[in-house]
């Protein structure tokens, strides 16, 4: 069954490249077959077999030979790596499938703001929407534990926002979060994303790599933190309170 979840994931990852190439272009997801960014032939199916192809093809395109990113084998293993995570936490329950969901919408993300420095309205809003439908439909969360994982922690990273501390897609992306797993896990889920960026950035800076004026894009760590509740709930939530 983890064999089967597994390679579900990969699949699930193969189509999130897909995302992060196409949105920030403006592109439609569905309308033609993937294609090489380099010489722009249409790929076989071949060419689309998740992680396989790319090590089959030693890196490269079939056609022009020019070297495909290592993001693409990458985002397919953290992806099929995290839904069994989610899996075995969860079971194949409505929870499950909910949070697999916010994590597949906060990878498109976090990689495009790490590459880009911008979150696209279309999948925060997206997952915004998913969110509170999910609240209504399942039971892992009431709608009100929706609403106000959507609105208070967001509204709080809406003060940072307007005197400059980070932007705005950041903000969305937290209301998308909240929708999801409301207000409590939103906030354990922020403070450890801001714990491990504060360390990896102050590291950076010691290493001499960035320096404070540096722009490191806030959204993956938010992903991070979240994902760390997702998987972790009960110790994580329980060693924040402790802090306190």
């Amino acid at each position: 069954m983890l064999a089967l979840i597994f390679l579900s994931g990969l699949i699930v990852g193969s189509f999130l490249n897909v995302l992060i190439y196409r949105l920030p272009q403006g592109e439609g997801v569905a309308v033609s077959r993937s294609y090489c960014p380099k010489c722009k032939t249409k790929l076989a199916a071949l060419d689309l077999v998740p992680v396989l192809s790319y090590l089959l093809l030693r890196g490269r395109c079939r056609y022009c030979n020019t070297k495909v990113s290592r993001q693409y084998p990458l985002v397919e293993l953290v992806t099929g790596g995290l839904v069994v995570g989610l899996f075995q936490q969860y079971h194949l329950s409505s929870q499950f499938m909910t949070y697999s969901l916010l994590v597949a919408l906060l990878i498109v993300a976090s990689v495009i703001d790490f590459k880009l420095m911008i979150i696209p309205n279309k999948i925060t809003y997206l997952g915004i929407i998913s969110g509170l439908l999910a609240s209504v439909v399942f039971n892992h969360i009431s709608v009100r534990a929706s609403l106000l994982g959507l609105l208070i922690p967001a509204g709080l990273l809406l003060i940072i926002a307007l005197v400059g501390g980070m932007g705005l897609g950041d903000v969305k992306l937290v209301a998308m979060i909240g929708s999801f797993i409301g207000l409590r896990d939103t906030l354990v889920g922020i403070f450890f994303g801001s714990l491990i960026g504060s360390i990896l950035g102050v590291g950076l800076i010691s290493l001499g790599i960035k320096n404070r004026k540096s722009r490191i894009p806030f959204g993956p760590f938010i992903a991070i933190g979240t994902i760390l509740v997702l998987l972790f709930r009960e110790p994580i939530i329980n060693f924040y309170f402790q802090l306190y």
